[in-house]
């Protein structure tokens, strides 16, 4: 059976704090695989992220995924991350480069000590036991110059330690599964897990989902035409279409589902709910 995890992101504000384990205890009722936590431009909620993860791991008793970039990290703060990490019980993370906050200048962002994900991954892998996860694009990454380029540098991820990929989100399954032929025929062998957001609110095409470089199909469009205009009706739709697609995802025998949630608990409960009429 294909396993569904689900993402959260820490509040920017501390007060937020307790919102946010109320979230999570929903989207642990749900009975997710895994729970993974992101980690702010920059490091700016690095505090928060491991919170969560202790709040997951303790409190909950669920696995957790925490996020780590390059942009936030230097080798000795890594190292102690990673023995933090450890120390709760965390057995995995995710290692990205992560984007150039809007204040680092040009010498700071040229001047990490990890320019990749590659280079931060074989660092874990050298100096810790943590399962290295690392993200993956079905649509190529928007800064790679050609899809040969970036399967070039996902393999190097996955060949420096990298054992579960994660991909960006997408919304046309076909784009998913000529994707994963293209992993096999370039020597790629990992555990692949769908990125799948919901569509719930038209602005999300405005913000998150032109910044990730997804296509958008004509059935989305469709619908977003029909309800966009309608917030309850919009969601509902999105969930539908998202319902659905895992469903297709899961019947293929996919690996695994990471459902984006955007902190909408509520939301994910209908959504598990329509694939899963009994959980």
């Amino acid at each position: 059976m294909t396993d569904y995890s689900f993402e959260i992101f820490p509040p920017k504000e501390e007060a937020e704090l307790d919102k946010t384990f109320r979230v999570l205890d929903r989207l642990d009722a749900l009975k997710p695989s895994l729970i993974s936590v992101t980690y702010g431009a920059g490091g700016s909620s690095a505090g928060k992220t491991l919170e969560l993860v202790k709040y997951i791991k303790n409190s909950l008793h669920c696995d957790a995924l925490a996020h780590m970039t390059c942009v936030g990290y230097k080798k000795e703060t890594l190292l102690e991350m990673l023995s933090e990490l450890e120390s709760i019980g965390c057995k995995r993370i995710l290692a990205l480069r992560g984007d150039r906050p809007k204040w680092m200048s040009d010498e700071a962002f040229h001047g990490m000590e990890f320019s990749h994900a590659s280079d931060m991954i074989a660092f874990i892998k050298e100096h810790s036991s943590l399962q290295i996860a690392a993200a993956c694009y079905p649509e190529k990454h928007p800064e790679a110059e050609s899809a040969e380029e970036d399967l070039a540098h996902l393999k190097e991820k996955v060949d420096a330690g990298a054992s579960l990929l994660i991909t960006q989100m997408f919304f046309d399954n076909d784009i998913f599964y000529r994707f994963t032929e293209q992993l096999k025929q370039h020597g790629i062998h990992a555990r692949i897990d769908a990125g799948i957001m919901p569509i719930t609110s038209a602005k999300q095409l405005g913000t998150s989902v032109s910044l990730s470089g997804s296509s958008i199909p004509k059935a989305l469009s469709d619908l977003i035409a029909r309800y966009g205009e309608d917030p309850e009706d919009m969601r509902k739709a999105g969930i539908d279409f998202a319902a659905r697609q895992i469903q297709d995802l899961m019947d293929h025998g996919a690996d695994g589902v990471h459902i984006y949630s955007m902190n909408r608990s509520r939301s994910m409960e209908d959504l598990i709910h329509a694939i899963f009429p009994g959980n």
